[in-house]
């Protein structure tokens, strides 16, 4: 089994920041992509942003430009910078990682492991 913890949520006004961290443990894999998902009130979850093992990077049209999304392969740790936040960026944000083939696979579903979740907050 994979343990995902995320950490970094909050409240911010506006046009803040926040970053969010999500740290890997338990069972580990060659390659694997990570990923962001949010869920806002009453919708669905809805794919963010995607990084390969390699380092490739996929976003969604909602954030890009407005979030970055790294990862250091040697502590199983993804990060999500999340900067210029809106009020519908609110939601809380899920990280979820899935083993792939390819090093620059950047997958936006199928994702096997998940974390708990942390509430990001974006006040007007």
């Amino acid at each position: 089994q994979v343990q995902l913890v995320e950490s970094g949520g909050g409240l911010v006004q506006a046009g803040g920041s926040l970053r969010l961290s999500c740290a890997a443990s338990g069972r580990t894999f060659s390659r694997y992509a990570m990923a962001w998902f949010r869920q806002a009130p009453g919708k669905e979850r809805e794919f963010v942003v995607a990084i390969s093992w390699s380092g490739s990077t996929d976003y969604a049209d909602s954030v890009k430009g407005r979030f970055t999304i790294s990862r250091d392969n040697a502590k199983d740790t993804v990060y999500l910078q999340m900067s210029s936040l809106k009020p519908e960026d609110t939601a809380v944000y899920y990280c979820a990682v899935k083993p792939t083939i390819a090093t620059i696979s950047t997958p936006r579903s199928g994702y096997t492991y998940w974390g708990q979740g942390t509430q990001v907050t974006v006040s007007s």
